[in-house]
């Protein structure tokens, strides 16, 4: 068997816009691109497997899907991910994802992660492969002047800047909990630089939901002064 296996339809377009989205910092960037995906009604076209993931499967309404998922519609193909990529495979993955599109014409690659901050703020920093590129989308965002982006979103970003492919970084201002918010701050952008039309508002209900959730358990946690006591865990909403 294949370390990896790309099983897709090929993209309705041979000029390709591919945005990704892949677990990280407040989980920005699977959130963000699945909503997008289910927003603008993108359709399935495949997944990937292979020996290099975990044995799961995700299961969407009692149907079984793949943990990494491609879609597509018009011109445009996003990679949505609900599975962490270990570091030492973000290399090969990105060469399997990129060798694939890259039968088209890749237009332009639009990475979405997030990124750890102190201030509690929800920015949205721009990173360019290229000036040309971060010249772009300058006026969207805030430009990080200086640091380094690990995982796929810093793998594929490298890579593109490799083989010459015009590729953008959002990066969504997050804490390590799964952070719609940051997500929504980072479509709010997306609408802008691509001129989409993706509805928030589904997303910020979400985001409120999550928190009151999460305030509830900071609330349970605090107050249980008999350890032998559990306490209960409320269901959160899943992403990705």
């Amino acid at each position: 068997m294949d370390e990896i296996r790309i099983i897709s339809e090929p993209p309705f377009s041979k000029d390709i816009t591919v945005f990704f989205g892949f677990p990280g910092s407040g989980l920005v960037g699977s959130i963000a691109v699945q909503y997008l995906v289910d927003s603008l009604g993108y359709k399935y076209l495949g997944g990937i497997t292979g020996r290099l993931f975990p044995p799961v499967a995700m299961m969407m309404e009692g149907v079984i899907s793949s943990p990494i998922r491609i879609y597509g519609k018009d011109d445009c193909v996003a990679v949505v991910s609900d599975i962490p990529i270990p570091p030492e495979d973000c290399y090969d993955l990105t060469q399997a994802l990129l060798d694939r599109f890259s039968e088209h014409r890749i237009k332009e690659v639009a990475v979405i992660a997030g990124i750890v901050t102190n201030s509690g703020e929800k920015r949205v920093f721009g990173v360019g492969s290229e000036p040309k590129n971060l010249d772009t989308i300058r006026e969207f965002v805030d430009v990080l002047p200086m640091g380094s982006i690990s995982g796929m979103a810093g793998s594929i970003l490298s890579e593109c800047k490799a083989r010459g492919i015009p590729a953008i970084g959002l990066l969504g201002e997050t804490v390590n909990v799964p952070d719609p918010r940051s997500a929504v701050a980072v479509l709010e952008k997306v609408n802008k630089i691509f001129e989409f039309d993706i509805d928030v508002e589904k997303l910020l209900t979400e985001a409120e939901s999550i928190e009151e959730s999460m305030q509830r358990i900071a609330e349970q946690m605090s107050g249980n002064e008999d350890e032998s006591e559990p306490v209960k865990i409320e269901h959160l909403p899943m992403y990705g």
